[in-house]
């Protein structure tokens, strides 16, 4: 991504204009249009390049070469050509309509990285060959003279040479609430941006002349677009299920190659052999793994929805489950995004309702019906009720305060508003209740003191002040704004939301650390961390990341919980320093300047009333700004996981185990232990047991916790659950040989009940880490499974089962095969605690 300017890094506006413009070669008049032609094919357009979107059949083509999909891929052609072509057709099926709904899912980052392009303005003035003049704003160059009014998107990333009373809505790129002041001059702190325009802001008021210095991908916003473009790494669940496919394929491969290669040395009939393991890969394939999760991730979807949240990306369900961290900005998730008036103070410090009551009357009829003006007027009841508006001075951004002349009963009143280090300076007296006294040095140390100690509280402040007017009334002047009377202090907050606290509580049970990545000053961000409970002790800000390696960075973000003036490639920074700690990371984000730690994030999280790029860049967008909605979300995505799990810790005990011995078996026995047709029927009854896996009931104990795919747990409970129903099996070879003596066709029968019933009624075992009893299944799982038992029992028995070489065992071998059950699935009981490890102790 090419690196745009930040609010950190030690940008162009620490430069002088005449510095910029002997960098750049040009004057501070503007261009000619020639040397604009030059510099647009020296810098490019300012747009941002569309990101190549993969066409529908590459998409698919990547989809089929994941590991799992060329498993059954190459088993359901194998079986189509060695005779099963139901059974081949229903794997081939499932396997296209898994990968047609993913391919819809595609093209979500190109769509949004359109509506970022689409979002900037399409016109700018820029000063050409002497004259301003309205160009495309995709022409705008490095050098180019901007004029930039009310109303206005500013074009380009720029210095400004003049202002007057400008201000810049800049919510979507830092998510700062209010509007900021721009002016022109030299700034000394690095973090101070007062004197640049970022391309994408909003003029609201005011007009602003600037160089443009940084235009297209090289701007802020064009780092978003950027990052969106790229290419979108393999979320966790995506990961997990191809580390999956890998191991499904190795254990596959080797055991069919084994079993084949034995066989054929040993003078078996080649065919056969061939057969048999052919129909021994389609067993040990999941077959019903696509299905299971498409299914499970769209009822999980459906549910998501009802409590307001809209997924896009169906896989974002178990990466959200799986989250350890949540980062999110402050404004409209943490805090209401609504100005209010917190306190009306008297020049002491102490509560009086007159301070807010004349700055209310000054925002009423000669405000700038700003954010500020706005909450003065909704704190105040009736504000300007018997006042008259008789001379008004606009605020002025350099002097940075403003004034209304107005009248009531008790006559004509001059009444100030606006910065308290500007408004202090006029006062030469303070209000006493209702007298007034004389102001010196030291009462404006101590006005000045209180407003730093608001600030330390996350309160901004204005101060008002006031004169009875002599004479005639007439439109103000800036020598009227003298010998003032202090009245006070109006201080505003941006509050946090009444559910916040305790939504972040809710989160940090279930496991989830949240991190508060905010643009606005680093003060607030702190007094908003200790009000909703984080730890506010340290507040890392912008310009210290700035200063830190990688390396550091991900020590850093362990302790800290707060982050202020960040930078928007640096919320992706954050984002990574907790991803290479081994935390799976979401992130809770309404702006542009949110966009690329979207896209980065391992699962993003956009709000409804949030920017087209925020939303399109997220995987999932939630139709209420509260945390609790996500609280909800994290649930649901951890029970849609742990029925995906139930699925393949089947596949990996007692379906595997089978396998296993049916390998073994037809190595040491001399005939086959069960026919092709058996072991594609076998797989087909079970695989229809598992239907109602998508509908069961998940445990509160089970989500309570990130549940997060590990593949040395998988492994530890195939290892210890796999062997235990192959042992049973070894069992029944032993009974039906040593015992029974059956013959081929017997034992064929026997060890057929025996499979089915141990591999469909293990299920209501290992579904659940406590006891079946204590947590029922769903009643879909309970007929799916118990109708595919009844029909595996009935076949044999019936004159169905002559077509695939069953016959009638005697009543003593079956009931031997019940026993052999029935202590199986005791021992499986018993053993699964130990093989689900830690999980089971949660």
């Amino acid at each position: 991504m090419p690196e745009g300017p930040t609010r950190t890094d030690k940008g162009f506006w620490h430069q002088s204009p005449e510095e910029l413009s002997r960098q750049f070669g040009c004057g501070l008049e503007g261009l000619s249009t020639a040397e604009a032609a030059g510099r647009l094919k020296r810098f490019g357009p300012n747009s941002d390049a569309p990101a190549r979107a993969d066409s529908v059949l590459r998409a698919i083509l990547r989809r089929l070469l994941e590991p799992l999909s060329l498993i059954l891929m190459v088993a359901g052609i194998i079986s189509m050509l060695t005779g099963d072509a139901i059974g081949g057709s229903i794997i081939v099926l499932i396997l296209t309509l898994s990968i047609g709904l993913d391919t819809v899912q595609e093209g979500h980052a190109a769509r949004a990285a359109e509506i970022l392009r689409r979002s900037v303005a399409l016109k700018a003035e820029v000063k050409r060959d002497g004259a301003f003049r309205q160009i495309d704003v995709e022409g705008v160059v490095p050098g180019d003279l901007l004029r930039i009014r009310a109303g206005d998107i500013v074009p380009a990333d720029a210095l400004i040479l003049h202002s007057e009373a400008f201000t810049a809505g800049e919510a979507a790129l830092t998510g700062e609430p209010y509007p900021v002041a721009k002016r022109a001059g030299a700034v000394a702190d690095r973090d101070d941006t007062s004197n640049v325009l970022f391309r994408g802001s909003v003029a609201q008021t005011g007009e602003a002349i600037a160089l443009a210095v940084k235009t297209g991908r090289e701007t802020v916003f064009g780092a978003a677009a950027s990052a969106l473009g790229e290419g979108e790494p393999p979320s966790p669940f995506e990961r997990d299920l191809r580390e999956f496919g890998l191991v499904v394929a190795r254990l596959t491969l080797a055991l069919v190659l084994i079993v084949l290669t034995i066989r054929v040395l040993a003078g078996r009939p080649a065919l056969d052999s061939l057969l048999f393991a052919v129909a021994l890969a389609v067993g040990l394939t999941p077959e019903l793994l696509p299905m299971i999760t498409t299914v499970t991730l769209s009822r999980g979807a459906l549910r998501m929805a009802s409590r307001k949240v809209i997924v896009k990306r169906l896989a974002a369900i178990h990466d959200l489950g799986a989250m350890t961290i949540l980062c999110t900005d402050k404004t409209g998730t943490l805090t209401s995004a609504q100005i209010a008036l917190s306190k009306s103070l008297d020049p002491d410090g102490h509560d009086d309702p007159r301070a807010a009551r004349l700055g209310a009357v000054a925002a009423a009829l000669g405000g700038d019906r700003g954010s500020l003006d706005a909450a003065l007027v909704a704190g105040t009841t009736e504000a300007a009720k018997g006042w008259k508006l008789e001379g008004r001075q606009a605020f002025d951004f350099a002097r940075r305060l403003g004034s209304v002349l107005a009248t009531d009963h008790e006559g004509p009143l001059l009444i100030v508003k606006g910065a308290p280090e500007a408004v202090l300076a006029l006062c030469t007296q303070q209000r006493r209740g209702g007298s007034t006294a004389a102001m010196d040095d030291g009462a404006r140390e101590d006005a000045l003191r209180r407003v730093h100690e608001l600030a330390s509280e996350g309160l901004r402040t204005v101060a008002i002040a006031s004169r009875p007017w002599q004479g005639p009334t007439r439109e103000v002047e800036t020598e009227d704004e003298v010998d003032l009377v202090f009245e006070g202090l109006c201080a505003f907050i941006d509050p946090p939301k009444p559910t916040a606290a305790a939504a972040i509580e809710d989160l940090a049970r279930s496991g989830v650390k949240l991190k508060i990545l905010s643009g606005d000053d680093p003060v607030v961000v702190k007094r908003l961390a200790g009000l909703v409970g984080l730890n506010a002790e340290r507040v890392l800000s912008g310009s210290e990341i700035a200063e830190l390696s990688d390396e550091a960075l991900a020590v850093q973000v362990q302790s800290a919980d707060a982050f202020g003036r960040l930078a928007p490639d640096q919320k992706s920074r954050i984002v990574k320093a907790l991803q290479a700690s081994g935390e799976v990371v979401g992130f809770l984000g309404d702006g542009i300047n949110d966009a690329p730690a979207l896209k980065t994030a391992d699962i993003g999280l956009s709000v409804e009333g949030a920017s087209g790029v925020a939303q399109a860049a997220a995987d999932m967008i939630l139709l209420a700004a509260d945390l609790e909605v996500v609280a909800d979300g994290v649930e649901e995505g951890r029970r849609t996981f742990a029925n995906i799990l139930k699925y393949v810790r089947m596949g990996a005990s007692s379906n595997f185990g089978n396998m296993l011995s049916m390998a073994i078996a037809s190595i040491v026995l001399p005939f086959l232990p069960m026919l092709p047709t058996q072991i594609l029927l076998n797989n087909l009854l079970y695989d229809l047991s598992e239907l109602g896996i998508p509908f069961d009931r998940v445990s509160r104990h089970a989500t309570a916790r990130p549940q997060v795919w590990s593949m040395k747990r998988l492994v530890r409970f195939a290892a210890i659950m796999g062997p235990l129903s192959s042992l049973f099996d070894f069992l029944t070879f032993a009974a039906l040989i040593l015992l029974f003596h059956a013959s081929p066709d017997e034992f064929r029968t026997a060890w057929f009940v025996e499979s089915m019933a141990t591999q469909i009624l293990v299920i209501f075992i290992i579904r659940t880490n406590r006891a079946p009893w204590q947590n029922l299944p769903d009643p879909v799982l309970t007929a799916s499974s118990l109708m595919a038992l009844i029909v595996a029992m009935v076949v044999p028995f019936t004159p169905v089962g002559t077509w695939f070489g069953f016959v009638t065992p005697p009543p003593l071998m079956m009931a031997t095969i019940a026993l052999l059950v029935v202590v199986y699935l005791a021992c499986a009981e018993l053993l699964k605690a130990f093989a689900t490890g830690s999980e089971s102790r949660r």
